[in-house]
């Protein structure tokens, strides 16, 4: 029988019910998810995902809302047939015109 050690971990129990859901549905514990993640870890020599904070400034957040507004079709976006038409326009707004 193999010996298995205990750890004890604190977590917000809104993310353990979330985690055990998750995990449920793939059809493992959440035990099972911890190993895996351990061994995963041991396997790439540290943690096996990139760990980094998202962050843009607030013009670069209303840019990408604004994008994502255009794909789902909830704003509407100017099309141009050429970059030189897109230019001219540019021009334009800038003579102020």
């Amino acid at each position: 029988m193999a010996k298995s050690a205990n750890i004890n971990v604190r977590i917000d129990p809104e993310i353990k019910l979330g985690a055990e859901k998750l995990f449920d549905s793939l059809g493992i514990t959440l035990t099972d998810a911890i190993n895996i993640f351990l061994r995963k870890s041991i396997m790439e020599g540290g943690i096996p995902f990139d760990m980094k904070q998202q962050y843009f400034n607030a013009e670069t957040e209303t840019a990408i809302q604004e994008a994502r507004d255009i794909i789902t079709g909830k704003t509407s976006s100017k099309s141009y047939h050429s970059a030189r038409e897109l230019f001219e326009e540019l021009d334009k707004e800038m003579d102020g015109e």
